[in-house]
């Protein structure tokens, strides 16, 4: 009699394990009215920096026309003009792929480079981890407006550059915060068994320590991002940041600061855009803390 061949089990109740946790997380996320709110509004913002071109034109955003400068908001220019006659909607719009591109890429390559060295530093412990952790406090001393500003003094203002100092400034933070989560995790009883096995430190640190210790990194990164948005307007604002005429929060903030009384909407709708968008990334934040802690499972 043939023996109908043997299925690997394993391999599907893990798939299934994991998306049974993903479910579980998002159903819990998806009861958290406030979470869904600011996740809605993210997809807003992000729907806005993908089609930006079909929206409204760039040329728009950079075209100039004395004739109808300072001019409030109306049907042909639903947030006014500024003072050089620009569409303030059309550059907000394009302004937002400026704005994500430097909040999201520091918190990328800032959790990059703070994994390697938090990794080494909670894994391997003792004068390593010292060393690390007293380089990273050094770097933490330095307060990080003047550490960004120093940066962009010296390489000169720009989007790459802007990228530079809040990835500086990202990354001893996010170092801490995947050591401390690694430290939780390094005693447990798989860990000591894949060691006993002759695992490669490398692959105990990717495949079976850093999934572990993921979900806090997950949720300050979510945090991160809306924070280093602001940074990121603040240096524009104060002219170390990317350069106008290209379309940026903040720069727009720093040309109408001088009209506030005269036309308010130069500052209002810019300032807006900062905050809905810091606001939606904090509310989701909070929602993904609350869904992946372990103490509030049903």
């Amino acid at each position: 009699m043939l023996r109908a061949p043997e299925i690997d089990t394993s391999i599907i109740k893990k798939k299934y394990k994991k998306k049974s946790q993903l479910k579980e997380v998002w159903l819990r996320m998806n009861r958290n009215k406030i979470a869904m709110v600011g996740l809605v509004m993210f997809v807003v913002i992000v729907f806005c920096t993908i089609f930006a071109d079909l929206i409204v034109p760039y040329k728009t955003a950079l075209e100039q026309n004395l004739s109808i400068r300072l001019r409030p908001p109306s049907s042909a220019n639903w947030f006014g003009t500024d003072v050089y006659g620009r569409d303030i909607f059309a550059r907000i719009i394009h302004g937002t792929r400026n704005s994500l591109v430097m909040g999201i890429g520091a918190v990328i390559i800032g959790i990059s480079l703070g994994g390697v060295f938090g990794a080494i530093a909670g894994y391997y412990g003792g004068i390593i981890d010292t060393i690390v952790m007293r380089v990273m406090d050094t770097v933490m001393c330095i307060p990080f407006i003047l550490m960004a500003l120093a940066i962009i003094a010296a390489l000169g203002p720009g989007l790459t550059n802007v990228l530079i100092a809040l990835m500086l400034s990202m990354v001893p933070y996010y170092t801490r915060v995947i050591r401390s989560a690694i430290l939780t995790v390094i005693g447990q009883e798989f860990i000591e068994a894949a060691k006993a096995c002759g695992t490669p430190d490398y692959l105990i640190i990717l495949k079976h320590i850093l999934p572990n210790a993921i979900g806090p990194v997950i949720v300050q990164a979510t945090m991160s991002v809306g924070s280093m948005i602001i940074w990121a307007a603040a240096m524009s604002f104060l002219g170390m940041g990317i350069q106008p005429p290209t379309p940026e929060w903040g720069s727009m903030l720093s040309e109408g600061k001088d009209y506030m009384l005269l036309a308010p909407h130069l500052v209002i709708f810019p300032g807006m855009a900062i905050v809905l968008t810091a606001l939606s990334l904090n509310l989701m934040g909070d929602g993904l803390r609350d869904a992946l802690d372990p103490r509030l499972k049903d």
